[in-house]
């Protein structure tokens, strides 16, 4: 068990905390002191279940995962006040995604700090699911520092203005089943019908399920993804694609 947290460890979560660069006093505050309660919960962040079944990140993931949201509807209010309910619902989806934050930890390279026992370890397929859990637990320790959002979207709102800008830009890219349907809608047609097979029985495989996307009885294209959801997504992405590139869309 590596729940206790020693001097090395201490400033190995103030040096990571630094590179975040969040533009706020009371939290460059936090750091200069080490203040040792908030470190704690830094520390508990970054620990996965395979270490420590008790003290671990999940309750702050958890916890995280509200405090996400949040943030992100508060983002959307100040940018885009202008988006009706439904508009703000789909890019907020797209914000606080799993693969959003696995993005997001790989970003700031969370990884080397958080403490995994030996089963997790020689895991790849758990590798990035790890790192998306253990960045929302990372968001939820901040706001039980403050309980604030305020150093949250000090933090992540210009990463979130510029992605927002690109799945703008592009919706298809980040919500294909949604654009698919109503292309198919609009010309008369049933709703796509998507065949899942699965390949693979290792969980976290990336290519662990098939699918096939049927228009009108016709297949139209195909992907695969470690999920149901992602496969189809990714199946209903190539055909936009495809669509586009011969000018049907």
């Amino acid at each position: 068990m590596t729940n206790r947290i020693n001097e090395t460890r201490i400033n190995q979560i103030i040096t990571f905390l630094k590179s975040l660069k969040i533009r706020s006093k009371r939290f460059s505050e936090i750091i200069r002191t080490k203040n040792i309660s908030v470190i704690q919960d830094f520390h508990q962040a970054l620990i996965h279940s395979s270490d420590d079944k008790i003290i671990n990140y999940e309750k702050l993931e958890f916890f995280g995962d509200a405090v996400l949201r949040l943030a992100a509807s508060n983002f959307i209010e100040k940018k885009y006040p202008q988006m009706s309910v439904g508009e703000r619902s789909e890019l907020r989806a797209q914000i606080v995604s799993d693969e959003w934050l696995t993005k997001l930890g790989k970003s700031i390279g969370i990884e080397k700090l958080i403490i995994k026992g030996p089963k997790a370890l020689g895991d790849e397929n758990s590798k990035n699911t790890i790192i998306g859990e253990a960045t929302e637990a990372l968001i939820g320790a901040l706001y039980k520092c403050f309980n604030s959002i305020n150093e949250i979207n000090l933090w992540l709102d210009d990463i979130w203005e510029e992605d927002s800008e690109i799945i703008l830009k592009a919706p298809y890219k980040f919500k294909s089943k949604t654009v698919l349907q109503e292309w198919c809608q609009s010309k008369g047609f049933d709703l796509p019908v998507y065949e899942i097979i699965e390949v693979s029985k290792i969980n976290g495989d990336p290519k662990r399920f098939f699918c096939n996307i049927f228009i009108e009885g016709i297949k139209e294209s195909s992907a695969v993804g470690k999920s149901h959801k992602q496969a189809e997504t990714n199946a209903a992405r190539v055909l936009i694609e495809k669509f586009i590139t011969i000018g049907k869309i």
